[in-house]
């Protein structure tokens, strides 16, 4: 199944990321079928091919729950936010 996901990309500490469409199957930093954008998190920009992304969801291509979320935020598709994560329950000290 194709996803579009984020694909790491930048400097230590100073993450960027490529919006693209691969296999779910392959590596993060492996191959891609198509670049459709990039989002950088500091400055919070996000720049899509909005044409590209509408004609690969017309396809059947599912994004990540992260790329869901930023179309989503940016009105690129309409819907709502899906839950990403989950933060990790904290297990009580046993007395």
């Amino acid at each position: 199944m194709l996803r579009l996901r984020l694909q790491r990309r930048g400097k230590t500490g100073y993450a960027t990321y490529r919006v693209v469409v691969a296999d779910q199957h392959a590596p993060i930093k492996g191959k891609f079928i198509a670049d459709v954008g990039h989002y950088n998190p500091h400055t919070d920009a996000f720049v899509v091919d909005t044409g590209a992304v509408k004609s690969w969801l017309d396809k059947g291509v599912q994004p990540s729950a992260t790329v869901n979320n930023l179309l989503v935020e940016h009105k690129v598709i309409a819907g709502d936010k899906v839950t990403s994560w989950k933060p990790k329950k904290k297990k009580e000290a046993a007395a």
